[in-house]
């Protein structure tokens, strides 16, 4: 059966202009013990001064750790969201992300496509993202981290494109980050019926609930979204996410995905109660 653990996508803090440390502060006094950093390359401007909560890869790979450590707040993941359509922007950042990760003690890279070029056909897109999660997965199985992919773009909008991108390296290292927010939106199949076809697959969740008034602006519309509202206040069925999740025989990291610190907030006690009566 499956165990869980809580955790918080610092993207939370995003509409808050607070710094990577600050986020990880107040994770921890809304009683949040796992957070999921998002990770750049390169200096970031508003990062640097503060105002964005991203950490850069440049800096010293424990960095991270001892801030987290501070507040007795662990890495449960990160985001490490790569072109993978773009393999000079995504290499880089997705094997520097892999060792990072190594460094901190997750097991955990998420990543999904991204943007496909207009002038790039299909068969050409899978097979630059081969190449990619090829050069990923090398760094990875050295490292022990998985890369684990979420629906989020125009191919992983269904489970049979996600699924077949997860494939494109036979690889245990490469897997799946199950979005539910992103899953829904999209609108393309029944997200319940799509997360059983890949639950076998998922690795690791993000915790994305979609309020009833931005399912009915933009599903069907949109393949995915940066965030969405308090777990337990939108149209995502968790009981049946879970029930669908249970038989896996292993621990996921239920990453939540919310615009704001409330919502963050009272994210942690639905979910915090829902899986209780599963230990």
């Amino acid at each position: 059966m499956a165990t869980y653990r809580v955790a918080v996508n610092m993207e939370f803090v995003r509409s808050a202009d607070k710094s990577f440390e600050d986020g990880v502060r107040i994770a921890g006094e809304l009683g949040y013990r796992w957070v999921e950093p998002m990770v750049h390359t390169g200096w970031e401007l508003l990062s640097e001064v503060h105002y964005f909560h991203s950490f850069s890869m440049e800096e010293d790979t424990l960095l991270m750790r001892e801030i987290c450590e501070r507040y007795g707040v662990g890495v449960a993941s990160l985001s490490g969201h790569s072109p993978l359509m773009k393999p000079e922007a995504a290499v880089p950042r997705l094997t520097r992300a892999i060792v990072l990760a190594d460094a901190v003690g997750t097991r955990f890279v998420n990543t999904d496509e991204m943007v496909k070029p207009d002038w790039m056909d299909d068969a050409q897109a899978h097979e630059v993202m081969r190449y990619t999660l090829q050069k990923a997965a090398l760094v990875a199985e050295r490292h022990g981290v998985y890369v684990c992919i979420e629906p989020h773009g125009v191919y992983t909008k269904t489970s049979e494109g996600l699924l077949r991108i997860v494939d494109l390296v036979p690889s245990p290292w490469i897997q799946v980050n199950w979005d539910t927010g992103n899953a829904y939106l999209a609108g393309v199949e029944d997200p319940y019926e799509a997360l059983e076809r890949a639950a076998s697959r998922v690795f690791h969740v993000h915790a994305k609930d979609i309020s009833l008034e931005h399912s009915e602006r933009e599903r069907g519309k949109v393949t995915g979204t940066p965030v969405g509202c308090a777990c337990g206040d939108g149209v995502v069925d968790w009981e049946r996410v879970l029930h669908i999740l249970d038989p896996l025989d292993r621990e996921l990291t239920l990453s939540v995905e919310c615009g704001t610190i409330d919502e963050a907030e009272r994210s942690l006690a639905y979910l915090d109660e829902l899986v209780a009566v599963r230990r």
